[in-house]
């Protein structure tokens, strides 16, 4: 008798956990290696539970001078489906994916997106070793995440037909969001006054952002889609020249950028050096951008309350 009351106890609590446990990621789907980590995020949102998306690039670290080690090699080996931005963001992928060998299924989230044009003042310089011509920087506009979403969503359809239906529809979720981020977006910016919608960051990053919310680019610190320039005297000085002629009111910093030189044209100017801008990676989960959206929202922040 206390053997069967033993057992059927037993069972009730194995019964219990059972239930209780949360439903596992299917172990037949394919290794995913997102290179830049808001495309992480972006991926995780249509991957959900199914798969996992790694990030290659560590957090903080700016994709124009990130230099692949061995390891990161192999990482990349390892994958059978690897993200990438594409549009000449990551200059180093050719020859780490020569050095990678092997076969994988690569997604090109920015693939079908048009590079913009540039605007009246301003000038896009890209270094000898760019294959591309024009901003990379897409993703800073949330309509253009909706077509890395629909990329990244035939992707893993792709490489994972079992799991179609549930990237369909997390996409599909996720593309609500996005959607719902413009909006705020615009109610956000309609607190600055027009005439006052004027941007001078550290490099070419901005430009798709600008267009979609009626901000006008005055200009940039370094001349290029791609950190790793040097502006000439002659260029300090346009610039510094273009800010007194529209009297612009900051310049903005993306994090990990070296303040030297916008300080030095604020003592020139007159005007504030605003830090905190995220451009290229996510923060930790205790920092003010751990998800893509919540990096987007962070930036209109920041440009709002130093603008308005």
């Amino acid at each position: 008798m206390f053997r069967s009351l033993a057992y059927l106890i037993a069972l009730a609590v194995f019964i219990s956990v059972t239930a209780c446990a949360p439903t596992s990621t299917p172990t037949n789907v394919p290794q995913v290696l997102a290179v830049e980590s808001f495309l992480a995020d972006i991926a995780q949102n249509v991957a959900g539970n199914r798969l996992k998306v790694d990030t290659l690039i560590p957090l903080g670290t700016d994709p124009h001078g990130f230099e692949p080690t061995p390891a990161d090699v192999r990482r990349v080996a390892d994958s059978q489906v690897l993200i990438v931005n594409g549009a000449g963001l990551e200059e180093f992928l050719e020859k780490l994916l020569a050095n990678a060998g092997g076969k994988r299924l690569v997604i090109e989230a920015a693939a079908g997106l048009k590079s913009r044009e540039t605007q009246p003042g301003e000038k896009v310089e890209t270094r000898a070793e760019h294959h591309h011509e024009g901003d990379p920087h897409f993703w800073l506009d949330p309509n253009n995440v909706i077509k890395y979403v629909e990329n990244i969503r035939d992707g893993l359809s792709q490489a994972d037909p079992a799991g179609a239906a549930t990237y369909r529809a997390n996409a599909d979720a996720y593309i609500a969001q996005l959607k719902q981020l413009d909006a705020w977006i615009v109610e956000q910016v309609k607190m600055i006054p027009p005439e006052r919608r004027l941007l001078v960051t550290n490099h070419v990053s901005f430009g798709y952002f600008a267009d979609r919310y009626g901000f006008k680019i005055i200009g940039t610190i370094l001349p290029s889609a791609s950190t790793g320039t040097a502006p000439s005297a002659q260029q300090l000085a346009a610039l510094v020249n273009q800010i007194k002629t529209h009297k612009a009111k900051a310049i903005f910093l993306e994090t990990g950028t070296n303040p030297q030189l916008a300080k030095q044209i604020a003592q020139e100017t007159g005007i504030q050096v605003i830090v905190g801008l995220h451009t290229h990676s996510l923060t930790d989960a205790k920092g003010s951008a751990p998800t893509y959206i919540e990096m987007i929202k962070s930036n209109v922040k920041t440009i709002v309350d130093a603008l308005k």
